[in-house]
Parts: C-alpha cells; structure tokens; sequence
C-alpha cells in the first residue's frame, strides 16, 4: 500500500524444544533490538498416529516437547526483560481442542494445549503486578500445513471453510494492540461452520 510505513523482518532457526537453543536466539534477538515487546508463542505438532490405540511414549514426549515445553523456554528467555520494563505482552497460540476437548487431535496434543491455556493464566497471576500480560488464543481448525499430519487430511472445501492464516493474524494483531492495562486471558475463535461441533468423517468414532 502506498504511504504504509515498511519496516525489517529478520528470522532465525530455531527448536523450541532445545531450551539452550532458546535462550541463544533470544539472547541475540534481544542484543540487536534492545528488547522484545510481543512474545507469540506458535510453535506446534503433531502426529498421524496419535490416538491412544497407536501412539507411544516417545510420540507424546516430542509433542509436548514442542507444544508446551517450548512456549514455557520462550517465555523464560525473555521474561526477566519484560519486568525489568514492567512491559510485554505474551500470546500463547493453544487450541480449540485445550478448551474443548474431543477425538480428533489425541491425548498428546489436547493435553499440550490444555497446558498452554493453564500457562497462560498461571502467567497472569503471578505476573500482573509486574504490567505483563498473557492471551491463550484458542482457534478453532485452521489451514495451515499441520492439516497434512491429519490422519485423513481435509479436502480443499473443507479448508476453504476454515480460519485462514490472516484470520490469525488479524487476531494476534488485535490482542497485542489493545492498550496496556487490558489483558484478554482467553481468545476463542472458531469457524462458522465448525466442523467440531457438525462431527462426520475423520471427526466420528471410529
């Protein structure tokens, strides 16, 4: 858009999971900007076999090595900033299925995202006297690549019904954005044609 004002955008790789990784990218983020503002935490897998019929210990471990212990060593990373500032704004990125709980994502990932929400408000207590604050954003299904570790994976109709990943954005945005006495505990966004509630293929017992 013309007159829109541009800015620089920079990435680094990075395993959640490896909590000195971490704090190395975080150290290095926070030694060329000075500080980070917004944390967003969305860091997420999961896997085909996921049901308690098939999956396994170690299946569950890197799940929640991902989902959950990776959002708790981003936060740490940069926790200490944010109240030396008395500032910062965290938004977890949970699911739908951590606030409604059904068949379809499996014990790993229900109970990683379950998690997060239970990190989000364990956050808001203890840190509020501190001027941080944290969102446990719960989206409902949203196509994004993650569709493709779907025991059955979604046709394109149905993806076209579901959140899109601007809709995400647009969200993030509007939570980091509200002004800094505000704090959003829960964020649950879903499509209209909610296909966790309708049921039917993938969905049903089988």
């Amino acid at each position: 858009m013309q007159g829109a004002p541009t800015g620089v955008i920079s990435a680094a790789a990075l395993d959640v999971s490896d909590a000195a990784a971490v704090n190395r990218v975080a150290g290095e983020i926070q030694a060329t900007l000075g500080h980070v503002d917004i944390l967003v935490n969305s860091a997420g897998i999961n896997f085909r076999k996921r049901a308690w019929g098939e999956t396994d210990a170690a299946t569950f471990e890197k799940v929640v090595a991902v989902n959950l212990n990776g959002a708790t060593y981003c936060t740490l990373a940069v926790l200490a900033g944010m109240r030396e500032r008395h500032e910062g704004t965290v938004i977890n990125v949970a699911s739908f299925a951590g606030w409604h709980y059904g068949r379809l994502t499996g014990p790993a990932y229900t109970a990683s995202k379950a998690g997060m929400m239970a990190l989000t408000h364990s956050f808001n207590i203890e840190e509020c006297v501190n001027g941080l604050r944290a969102t446990a954003l719960c989206p409902g299904e949203v196509a994004t690549p993650i569709l493709k570790s779907r025991p059955v994976e979604p046709s394109d109709e149905e993806k076209a019904r579901m959140l899109q990943e601007a809709d995400l954005g647009r969200t993030i945005r509007f939570i980091a954005e509200q002004p800094a006495h505000v704090c959003i505990n829960e964020f649950v966004i879903s499509p209209v044609w909610n296909r966790i509630y309708l049921g039917g293929g993938e969905l049903n017992k089988r």
